[in-house]
């Protein structure tokens, strides 16, 4: 690190952008004064964007931005502009959005120059100090830019309008109109009345959906595509449902293999638990090795539903091992849980995380030989003449083998805690906890451990005392106790799911009321009032150059997914139907994109389920309700509605005359009509399997 004179970045608290308070390079936050100086000098805005756990975003940092030459070129030319993408997603998006139109690819660091008035026209990933590979110098780079600024500054505003306004749109790729799309929802169309079965929401989409995405399949190695490979696991879990719904054995095979190969993998961390944000190579087998919070809550959750489903011990184990990551590396001591861990330490990518033979020899002694079978260590190695650990199929242990792997495993996991960890980026995010918060509650529902509920419970506890303003306002980010940035959708969309499934883990009625208060703030503040959809941003919001609609299911879950997906269930919470049928034709307007790409729409594609077999309404009701909803929610069922309660609530319509007696009854509704109740949870699943007609 640069021992020059700290920069504006100083007194930031993204530690990413605290990376970089020591560089030459003369950083800006992104704000007004920096703005303000590209206007007054009319000069053009480098604006640099990564995250605290990218290993390319400090490759470049020490290749460029700690050079002195290069930064004087940068602070001559330009006013940068470093921005932390986990801190500001909203300005992430619109400056991605505009790099991908551009070049075709996106990814970080981001580097991308704008107009002194912050409109886009030029822009790239990563730059080598070097010309290399048919990649320009980022020197060459800067001056070129530079240069047309000065020599060409019509034809790059109007670039930038143009830009600008392509961004703006980019957002409702392949929406069409609801209003001509016929539906076909079981569920019905907002007006009370079911609609007719005729439409996109129907099995045949639904397959159509399934073959897609079984042609991108990798039927070997598991996942979708090629290397490099991420987990996907919004198509894990459509294929899941569509077994539950179909018992099509290739959608669960394909499912599993995926779970399973990355489980093997090293992609996984057979030591510590937990996953890598993705994988180099077609096998699973080198990753990228920083981890990511959100990766990991969403893995978790689709494990819980992978192990409700097939009761496969080694999903179990996965789940517990990356709980125990998250409360031992990830968790804040008030509850929250931190951002991610890097890829590198000590300035190499994965050297916390690989071994040497002889070191695992030497640690472990007689054990060594069973350990090395087990997690497939060589003498050469599997990368760079080093171990990553994986767990090669092979004959199963003994229980008293099963034993000595498992205590010669916490050895070695003991000894690498004393080496140099990875860095941690210790910030907290409302969008990213409350995907954890919803991994816990899954896991709870899956395995029945009371630590999991305690830990959703806790971090809801500490997300109210922590991000929220006044009235329903909440925040996206804090840290150290500072909260900043006003949530985005994805935070509040996420928000209203983790209360909903906080709700069915506890059977707190307080949490659906809490949800639907949010939810009519989202729809107050982020509605596009033309489409039904939702922009990125709150209305009141100044600081970014135009308002976003967010659509795709990436890394993490679109935000208009999830908010369809809660219009939907809150709305037969309440009986809002102009819930359900907004959410309906969100859906519908998506139908085209949805069954063309259903890798990038996944949560869209399982929303198609929903709304195609419809959603059964679950209710329990007695003085101690606990056993029987606990009992009741180990059981896989991919869409229904689920309150408990122990007492008659009339605010709720499905908790209406529905008295509690001391034992537990059990209620199985379609449309708030309930057939008679039932004492034992079995058979209250085999009467929603006939609401399902399975």
């Amino acid at each position: 690190m640069s021992t020059q004179r700290p920069n504006r970045l100083a007194k930031e608290t993204s530690p990413y952008l605290l990376q970089h308070a020591h560089n030459p390079v003369d950083w800006y936050p992104w704000g007004e004064e920096a703005l303000q100086t590209a206007r007054r000098e009319d000069k053009p805005i480098l604006v640099s964007i990564g995250y605290a756990a990218c290993h390319w975003c400090h490759v470049m940092e020490r290749e460029s931005f700690e050079d002195a030459g290069t930064a004087q070129l940068m602070n001559d030319l330009f006013v940068n502009i470093k921005i932390d993408r986990e801190e500001r997603p909203d300005l992430d998006h619109i400056y991605m959005d505009a790099v991908q139109a551009m070049t075709g690819s996106g990814g970080w660091p981001l580097n991308v120059f704008l107009t002194p008035e912050g409109k886009p026209f030029y822009g790239g990933t990563y730059f080598p100090p070097r010309a290399v590979y048919n990649r320009s110098s980022w020197r060459d780079v800067l001056v070129g830019v530079s240069t047309a600024f000065l020599d060409r500054r019509a034809e790059i505003e109007q670039q930038a309008e143009n830009l600008t306004r392509h961004v703006a749109t980019a957002g409702g790729f392949g929406i069409g109109d609801p209003k001509k799309e016929p539906t076909g929802s079981g569920q019905g169309d907002g007006t009370g009345n079911a609609t007719n079965q005729q439409g996109i929401f129907q099995p045949e989409t639904l397959r159509q959906i399934r073959d897609q995405l079984l042609a991108s399949a990798d039927k070997e190695e598991g996942g979708f595509g090629g290397a490099p490979k991420f987990p996907q696991t919004f198509s894990i879990r459509f294929l899941l449902y569509h077994y539950y719904f179909t018992r099509d054995t290739a959608a669960l095979d394909q499912a599993c293999l995926s779970l399973d190969k990355m489980i093997r993998g090293g992609i996984y961390d057979q030591l510590g638990g937990g996953f890598a944000r993705y994988s180099t190579d077609r096998e699973w087998l080198v990753p990228h090795f920083e981890k990511m919070l959100y990766d990991n809550a969403l893995l978790v959750s689709t494990l819980s539903e992978a192990f409700q489903l097939t009761q496969k011990p080694l999903y179990e184990e996965a789940i517990r091992q990356t709980i125990a990551f998250v409360h031992r590396d990830l968790s804040s001591p008030e509850g929250g849980f931190y951002s991610s861990l890097d890829a590198d330490s000590e300035g190499i990518e994965g050297k916390y995380y690989i071994w040497d033979k002889a070191e695992i020899d030497a640690i472990l002694g007689e054990d060594s030989t069973l350990f090395n079978t087990f997690y497939g260590v060589t003498p050469e190695g599997n990368w760079e003449e080093e171990n990553i650990l994986t767990r090669p199929e092979g004959p199963g242990l003994t229980p008293g083998e099963r034993q000595r792997v498992e205590a010669a495993r916490l050895r070695l996991l003991q000894h690498r805690a004393g080496r140099i960890p990875p860095s941690l980026d210790d910030k907290i995010l409302l969008g990213w906890n409350t995907l954890m918060n919803i991994a816990c509650s899954k896991a709870f529902a899956a395995l029945g451990d009371e630590r999991y509920r305690e830990m959703a419970i806790a971090n809801m506890a500490f997300l109210r005392a922590k991000f929220k303003g006044e009235g329903i306002h909440f925040y996206y980010h804090a840290y150290k106790g500072e909260a900043r940035v006003p949530a985005f959708l994805d935070d509040y969309a996420t928000l209203i799911s983790a209360l909903i499934h906080l709700q069915e883990i506890t059977g707190n009625a307080g949490c659906l009321t809490e949800a639907r208060d949010i939810l009519r703030f989202v729809i107050d503040h982020f509605s596009e009032p033309e489409s039904g959809f939702f922009f990125y941003t709150h209305d009141g919001q100044k600081d970014i150059l135009l308002r976003k609609r967010e659509i795709y299911d990436g890394a993490t879950p679109s935000g208009n997914a999830l908010m369809a997906s809660n219009l939907l269930y809150l709305g037969i919470v309440f009986d809002e139907r102009e819930w359900i049928g907004r959410a309906s034709r969100m859906a519908a307007a998506l139908s085209r994109p949805v069954t063309s790409y259903p890798g990038s729409f996944g949560v869209w594609a399982t929303i198609f389920q929903s709304l195609t077999y419809t959603i059964p309404e679950v209710v329990i009701t007695g003085q101690q309700p606990e056993n029987a909803r606990k009992e009741f929610l180990a059981h896989f069922i991919p869409y229904r509605v689920f309150q408990s309660s122990h007492e008659e609530n009339t605010q709720f319509p499905l908790l209406r005359d529905k008295p509690s007696g001391q034992d537990p009854l059990i209620y199985v509704c379609q449309e708030y009509t309930c057939q008679l109740p039932v004492n034992e949870v079995a058979t209250a699943i085999r009467l929603v399997e006939n609401v399902y007609k399975l």
